[in-house]
């Protein structure tokens, strides 16, 4: 039984190991590894409404499957979450071949996975690997002001050490503090609210959507720029969950206050070399880029040689965290699989919606102009079609409406209020569903695995995103926007 156990992981990582080199070889093969007309292609999808169907399906597969009695085991194995989304991607390439022909595929595989879904996946897969060698333990009363605390301090360095870093850092000392109380599933949705999206908004290590915006030219600290909204929409989240717990905590049981009394440990934390390694992270994302030479060099560097100096710091980090803290912190893989097995089939069968969206791109900015606009588009479908591509998409659509004070990027220039809003709605409302963040996903794994019920993905966004941050978002509106 151990042995099945295993064995999982290993049939999973080489599962999506395979599907990389196949895509890598497919592009190769197609020519596809420079940049063509296809790449570029702005006209409507033959039909377009089937072809977005793949997308649906993935989409109502996490949604639903989870949900079903025949179904819900079976979708615990990540090889057959794996499974459905290359079902999905084979969807969406057989309908890509039969409506633009077998030369849009190389480009699209190129765009899709060698473009995004790598530089997305290793860049949380180290920033997941590297944070699980470190380890906070102790056992804190679970009180509203220490979970209130946790949140904060989680917001505060989302930004520094990236949404998934900070994540996988407090997920597990928040659950273990929390362990005695029966009402804790509202500490881990906001938690993945606060930590896992809003708080990444000042670097573009924060979150993936701001890393892309910096490889397409947006200088590395424009993003600081940001803390006045990134303040308020925290500020108001903490208050609100500060309320909310103490309503709570009243609600728990004499025998539960008491049991959470006598097994306080204090903090310590072990495996603080890591810290050194997730430096590296940010500064390799922040200084090597294949766009451009090194700086204070004329040396460029090669494609995905940030991605190998990150997977680097990896490995040092295997090499000198002790395996005792690994098993302390219940650290797998599984998590960052689960996420790995359905982005792989998501950034694939969103090529077709992504599509849709670029090639209405003038009907769209005709309507729609304004920073508040674009906040909100941008916002939402972040929340269905995962915050990263989607940023990209709005990003190219602000820079057909010059208007304003500029920023120079490397193709051109972007409007600075329609950058704001575009980074603020692909930041914030990536908390709105479970796929909106790749965070998300493994913070509800890791919580379902220590016993927290988690509420179904419907169940996430009407009782809890929806009601609790739409508000928060219609006030940075106000505020800034408008």
């Amino acid at each position: 039984m151990n042995h099945t156990k295993r064995s999982k992981p290993i049939a999973a990582i080489c599962a999506l190991a395979s599907f990389t080199i196949a895509i890598w070889l497919g592009v190769w093969l197609t020519g596809s590894h420079h940049e063509t007309h296809g790449a570029h292609e702005t006209e409507m999808p033959h039909f377009w409404y089937i072809g977005i169907l793949p997308f649906v399906a993935i989409l109502g597969a996490i949604a639903l499957l989870p949900l079903l009695k025949k179904t819900r085991h079976w979708w615990e194995s990540n090889l057959n979450r794996f499974f459905v989304a290359m079902l999905c991607s084979i969807a969406t390439i057989a309908y890509m071949v039969l409506t633009s022909g077998g030369d849009s595929i190389g480009p699209m595989l190129d765009h899709a996975i060698m473009k995004d879904f790598i530089p997305f996946i290793v860049l949380l897969f180290c920033l997941y690997v590297i944070s699980g060698g470190i380890y906070l333990s102790g056992d804190l009363a679970a009180s509203p002001k220490v979970n209130t605390t946790f949140l904060a301090i989680g917001a505060g360095i989302a930004s520094f050490i990236g949404t998934t870093g900070a994540s996988m850092l407090l997920i597990r000392p928040l659950l273990k503090t929390n362990s005695q109380r029966k009402h804790k599933v509202h500490t881990v949705v906001v938690f993945i609210f606060l930590v896992s999206n809003i708080g990444g908004t000042l670097l573009p290590i924060g979150d993936p959507p701001l890393f892309l915006g910096y490889l397409r030219g947006v200088p590395f600290m424009w993003t600081m720029g940001l803390w006045p909204m990134w303040a308020t929409a925290c500020g108001i989240l903490l208050a609100v969950y500060f309320v909310w717990d103490t309503i709570l905590y009243k609600k728990e049981t004499p025998q539960d206050h008491k049991r959470d009394e006598t097994q306080l440990q204090p903090l310590r934390l072990q495996g603080g070399i890591n810290f050194i390694w997730i430096a590296g992270i940010v500064a390799a994302a922040a200084l090597v880029d294949s766009a451009k030479p090194l700086i204070g060099t004329d040396w460029t560097p090669f494609p995905y040689c940030r991605e190998l100096i990150m997977l680097f710091f990896v490995v040092l980090s295997l090499k000198t965290t002790s395996k005792a803290i690994h098993k302390a912190n219940n650290f797998t893989y599984e998590a960052i699989l689960e996420v790995g097995a359905l982005f792989s089939g998501i950034f694939i069968a969103m090529q077709v919606p992504l599509a849709v969206l670029e090639a209405s791109g003038k009907a769209i900015t005709e309507t729609m102009n304004q920073p508040w606009q674009f906040f909100w588009s941008t916002g939402t479908l972040s929340s269905f079609l995962d915050n990263a591509p989607t940023y990209v998409v709005f990003f190219k659509l602000s820079q057909s409406l010059p208007e304003g004070e500029m920023l120079e990027v490397t193709h051109g220039s972007v409007p600075i209020l329609l950058l704001i809003a575009v980074s603020l709605g692909s930041v914030f409302m990536g908390a709105m569903t479970y796929i909106g963040n790749g965070p998300n996903f493994m913070v509800k794994a890791i919580a379902e695995q220590e016993g927290v019920e988690m509420p179904s993905f419907f169940g996430y966004m009407f009782k809890y995103s929806i009601p609790v941050l739409i508000p928060i978002f219609i006030l940075i509106t106000i505020f800034f926007l408008l």
